[in-house]
């Protein structure tokens, strides 16, 4: 056997919370990134939900890719199904991905699952915005959440203008 590899696409980007061997750019062909799974947990209670990000079908999505070594992965398996597996809401696969220097490599990805009662689906900015705002988790506040995150995809030099919209007003600085 050899090393696996890790898909992160929200948080695992700025917060990956495991070890590992190196990380890079990737590329997944075949899903988004999206702000589409209504946090009961993490960002949110079910009383208030937030929102966080899932991979969603069609398009693609620029994350990093973990290099895990053998050694360690099952505790690092252990650790990422007790991080994003607390309510189901993602299934775990396995893809092909691209990283920077064009090498191919499988990696384990978190997909949301449509079938789950926390998945929100594609929904406008401004309702984004509404439900993001105020909304706390046990991992701390959903816009600290979503500003990270854009904060990450700008240093890495990954447009998104949709979140990048998201994370403006939730700075403040709409100058509306």
């Amino acid at each position: 056997m050899s090393d696996f590899w890790v898909f992160g696409y929200g948080s695992l980007m700025w917060n990956p919370g495991f070890d590992h061997l190196r990380s890079e750019q990737a590329l997944l062909r075949g899903a988004h990134r999206a702000l589409c799974v209504y946090s009961w947990v993490h960002r949110g209670t079910q009383e208030k939900p937030g929102l966080v990000f899932g991979l969603d079908n069609g398009g693609a999505c620029h994350g990093i890719a973990y290099q895990v070594s053998e050694s360690i992965w099952p505790q690092t398996l252990e650790y990422l199904r007790a991080r994003e597996q607390t309510t189901m809401v993602y299934k775990e696969h396995w893809h092909n991905i691209e990283l920077t220097g064009g090498e191919k490599v499988e990696a384990l990805v978190y997909m949301v699952d449509h079938g789950h009662a926390q998945y929100a689906g594609a929904l406008p900015l401004e309702k984004q915005l509404d439900i993001v705002t105020g909304a706390v988790g046990k991992s701390g506040a959903n816009p600290e959440y979503v500003i990270n995150t854009a904060a990450h995809l700008q240093e890495m030099g990954i447009p998104d203008t949709g979140l990048a919209w998201l994370a403006e007003r939730l700075n403040g600085k709409s100058g509306t």
